[in-house]
Parts: C-alpha cells; structure tokens; sequence
C-alpha cells in the first residue's frame, strides 16, 4: 500500500491536518470529531495532555498550560515579540543562554522544554489523529507556516516536525496553500494575480501572489506576527479586567486562575459577537469570592 503524504496547518492557536485522497482533499476530524485542534500542551502530575483535553483544564492547571508556541517558534527571548507575549501567559518563560525554553511542573518535577519540543508534541497528535482516520502510518507531510515568517521561523517549525517523526517534504506559506485550496490554479491558463487576506489566531497577512501555469510566485508580503484572535481576546480580557477593579475595587490581574476562566468566557463571547450584536460574561466567584456578570455589544469590542 503506498504510504500518503498528508497536510499539517500548524497554527497559533489552533492545527488542522488533512489528506489527498479520492480526488480530493479530506479535512480530518480529531476524536471529538471536530476539525481543527487546539495548539495546547498541558502537564499534570499523572502525564501529558494535547488538544482539547489540554485546553479544557486550562483554567485548573494555568501554570503548566503551554499555548501560543508558534510565537516563540524561532525567536530569540530578548525578541519584543516574545516579551510583549509573555505578559500574557500564565506559563513561565526562561532565558537560556538567549533562547526561550518554557518552564513547567510534570510529574511533580521541574522541566524546560524548547518551543520546537513544544511544537513537535503538537505535530505528533496531528500526526497520530490522520493515522487513526487513514488506518495507516504516515511518514511525510508538508507544512504551511504563515507568509511573513523568517528563515529560523521556518527551519525551527521543520526541526520541530522532525522530532516528531515526519519526512518535511516542503514548508510552505498559508496564503499560497489557501490559493490551491480555493483551486485559483486551475481556474485560468493566463498569469493571474491574487490579494489573500490571512487573519488567524496569532497572525496576521496579506500576500500578493501571481499565478501562472499552476506556479505561484509571493510577490509582496505584509502583516503582523503578532496580531490574531488572541490579540482580540486580550483586548476584551484587559477590558473586563479594568471594569472589575472599577466595580468591586479587586485586581483581577494577579489571579491566573481567574484570568484563564475570564480569557474562555471572552473567547465564547467575541465568537457570538459574530453573528449577534451583544455577547454576555457570566462567571461564578471570579475572584474574591465575587461573581461577575457582564455585558459587551458589537461596537464596543
């Protein structure tokens, strides 16, 4: 039996892995039979959890909850990405001899894991969830990595898929994968050129691609690594944080329970916001024993 290539979406916040088979390709679901999972690594005390069972516990166990990898990924712990994240993350993050690693508490010991080591466990559950839908092994993938990311970005993400078993057989950018999915290739024989608008969870792109003959050429790239839905939810979290201090004279800010209990009610509250004009935060004993009940409309966020 020939062994399948398959398709990794690595992403900020959330990874999508997919295959080409039947003349087309198959998004695959995960065991909750939802089609993208989480980018989350938890460690607790009995082993190692990946996914959505990782993010649901992340309001229990917020200090040895690993998120937001990919933009750590390749970076330097002086990068002013890195810091201006770090303000954000319940988890700890060391210097190591310049270079970012995340600090953790598994198996009642202390450990350091590097973002590629992070990454690669990630990498892995995708890996193992196409095996259990293909009922086969699977050795090579290609991997898209958003347009704007750098050369150590890109070997850091193909190191990190190499821990985890794979066969790189190419890196390439999310906007030209969104321009074949779409089949933009296929749809003129002349050179054509494309805008792809690329805002996910951590970053944020715009590319200008020709195409010509079923080439794609990255004329010009633009965007921020560090502009995403978590931007958004950080900006409703500070909000919520301000008006709570404001209402009950309580710093929210301190209590990382509390804020990663506050960061899921905003992440539910901005997806309602898409399709209603008002979302509601209600949270039982937030802090202090207090319950916070809020309101937020479109125009606000």
């Amino acid at each position: 039996m020939t062994t399948r290539a398959i398709g990794i979406d690595f992403g900020t916040t959330y990874s999508c892995v997919a295959v080409f088979q039947h003349g087309k390709v198959e998004i695959i679901p995960n065991e909750e039979g939802n089609r993208t999972t989480p980018s989350y690594v938890a460690f607790t005390d009995n082993g190692r959890l990946i996914g959505e069972t990782a993010k649901n516990q992340v309001a229990m166990n917020p200090n040895n909850t690993v998120f937001d990898v990919q933009r750590l990924i390749g970076r330097t712990f002086d990068d002013p990405i890195v810091q201006d994240s770090m303000k954000h993350w319940p988890f700890k993050v060391i210097n190591d001899a310049g270079k970012p690693k995340i600090q953790v508490k598994y198996k009642n010991e202390t450990k350091l894991f590097t973002p590629e080591e992070i990454s690669s466990m990630i990498i892995t559950k995708m890996k193992k969830i196409a095996e259990a839908y293909l009922g086969t092994k699977v050795s090579d993938a290609v991997i898209t990595v958003p347009a704007s990311f750098n050369n150590s970005q890109r070997q850091s993400t193909k190191d990190a898929a190499i821990i985890a078993g794979l066969n790189v057989l190419r890196i390439i950018n999310e906007s030209t994968a969104a321009a074949i999915a779409y089949g933009l290739d296929k749809k003129v024989s002349n050179e054509r050129h494309v805008l792809i608008f690329d805002l996910g969870g951590g970053t944020f792109n715009v590319s200008i691609l020709t195409i010509e003959e079923g080439i794609f050429e990255v004329k010009s790239t633009a965007g921020d690594t560090h502009l995403g839905g978590e931007d958004f939810d950080n900006r409703m979290v500070a909000h919520f944080t301000q008006e709570f201090k404001r209402k009950h004279d309580k710093d929210l800010s301190d209590n990382k329970r509390g804020l990663q209990r506050l960061r899921t009610a905003c992440e539910r509250a901005k997806r309602t916001l898409s399709s209603s004009l008002q979302a509601s935060i209600e949270i039982d004993s937030l802090h202090w024993s207090i319950d916070f009940y809020s309101t937020i409309t479109r125009a606000q966020f």
